[in-house]
């Protein structure tokens, strides 16, 4: 594991969410404190507010791409198929490593539904499978995106 990747997975096991853990790590490198990386990155965890869509881990990820290269001006097409291209990028390598994208996918489970969000937490999968998509997303943004991202 890669030092940032594991300040990730440490700080999703503090008690942050996926979401959190994968935009915080990389926004501090771009200027954006810690605390209001939080704040922004937030309602993205459990699937988007627990209701198992899209990975926190990847939310979080398509934060940091657009730090990196969204468009700042209206007319900016170039940043904004950058961006894009980026995404694609890194959702054909988080699915080719983790089969999925989808929250309720990946865990078996539906966040949504109390129940199923028991049996998720029964079976240990925010400490065992969650940290492990922290880290396939850092480490695929760090490859993608280079040294000091």
């Amino acid at each position: 594991m890669s030092e940032l990747s594991n300040k990730a997975v440490a700080r999703f096991q503090e008690g942050f969410s996926c979401s959190q853990a994968v935009f915080s790590v990389f926004a501090e490198k771009h200027g954006l404190d810690r605390e209001t990386a939080l704040r922004i990155s937030g309602a993205f965890g459990g699937g988007m507010a627990r209701m198992g869509l899209v990975c926190g881990a990847v939310t979080g990820a398509f934060m940091v791409i657009g730090l990196k290269y969204g468009k700042t001006e209206a007319k900016d097409e170039e940043a904004k198929e950058k961006t894009y291209q980026q995404v694609k990028n890194f959702v054909e390598r988080f699915r080719a490593a983790n089969g999925s994208m989808i929250c309720k996918e990946l865990l078996g489970f539906d966040l949504s539904v109390p129940k199923e969000a028991a049996q998720a937490k029964e079976k240990g999968l925010f400490k065992n499978l969650c940290p492990r998509l922290v880290k396939d997303a850092v480490e695929i943004l760090e490859e993608m995106l280079g040294a000091g991202c």
